[in-house]
């Protein structure tokens, strides 16, 4: 699966340039691993997001889209998959949903 097309690198590059850091663009998944991906450097490999990597706590950081497509998850050696009916959606709106749960960086 192609995890960015060129309509999302257009939106990724755009927030990039207006150093608007608050809509997520796009929305890739695997394993119980979630990135909810903002803008992406120039470089075309490091993305900015908030990342939750299934394990109880979630950040606001960086990801590497080469590592991401070459991760492969048990059993079956599925990767990493793009919501194709992802709408969006603001940074904010995500972040309460897991202060809800108690998940974001930080939490106990």
């Amino acid at each position: 699966m192609q995890l960015i097309t060129k309509a999302i690198q257009a939106k990724l590059d755009q927030n990039f340039q207006s150093e608007n850091h608050e809509k997520v663009v796009l929305k890739l998944f695997g394993g119980s691993a979630t990135w909810l991906i903002t803008q992406m450097e120039p470089d075309g490999d490091i993305m900015w997001g908030l990342c939750d990597l299934g394990m109880g706590c979630c950040e606001y950081g960086t990801v590497s889209l080469s590592e991401l497509q070459s991760v492969r998850f048990p059993p079956f050696g599925l990767g990493v998959e793009r919501d194709k009916f992802f709408k969006g959606g603001m940074v904010e709106d995500y972040q309460k949903f897991y202060d809800e749960k108690d998940t974001l960086a930080g939490c106990h």
